[in-house]
């Protein structure tokens, strides 16, 4: 499971996960957590001290460009532009010749060419689509990328399919057949799938 957020707390027990892979520690990624986890929980050190409240029985630190396993799933870390006060990463995800980036939210990926490289699918942030939400404190980014900058980021790494989750509320107070409908075009002005997640979607990679 990644990110367990505050609408799944009290659930764990129910869905009865093996182990749990935080990308940071909002508490729309990590709030689930907040009466423990019932498996190991990887995360960055800085996740984990934000979290550190909760009674995880088992709490692993993972580093960014770092690879690790859990069972027959790889798992890389990239940092990633978000929040100044809960650092962030994605995730490069594989499993035999597969492999899917995730990175829920994030205003900047810092090395598209590492994180992207040979993926299949990307699964981004989408809180908003052509609205900028992306503000610098100083040198830094934070809030959230638009999907077309996304898009573009995908494009420039042969990232052929695209699929937006954690969607905001441009997405979620817009009629869903329109919003689709002009996601898709933004994945065909550069040359890919793209398209909106749905609970309960099931994916087949190959």
């Amino acid at each position: 499971m990644i990110d367990c957020g505050a609408d799944w707390l009290s659930r764990l027990k129910g869905i009865a996960p093996t182990a749990i892979v935080l990308t940071h520690a909002h508490r729309d990624h990590a709030l689930g957590l907040a009466h423990g986890a019932p498996c190991p929980v990887f995360a960055t050190a800085e996740t984990l001290a934000l979290i550190a409240r909760f009674s995880l029985a088992e709490a692993r630190a993972i580093e960014p460009r770092r690879p690790f396993s859990i069972g027959m799933i790889g798992f890389e870390a990239f940092s990633v532009d978000h929040s100044l006060r809960a650092p962030a990463v994605g995730y490069r995800v594989t499993a035999g010749r597969a492999a899917f980036f995730y990175v829920p939210d994030l205003a900047a990926l810092r090395d598209p060419a590492a994180a992207l490289h040979g993926v299949d699918l990307y699964i981004g942030d989408g809180a908003t689509v052509t609205r900028s939400m992306v503000r610098r404190r100083g040198r830094d980014m934070i809030g959230h990328a638009t999907v077309g900058a996304q898009l573009a980021w995908c494009r420039g790494q042969g990232v052929g399919r695209a699929i937006f989750t954690h969607c905001g509320s441009e997405i979620v107070r817009s009629d869903a057949a329109a919003i689709a409908a002009a996601i898709a075009r933004l994945g065909r002005e550069e040359g890919l799938e793209a398209t909106l997640a749905y609970d309960g979607q099931r994916l087949a990679l190959s």
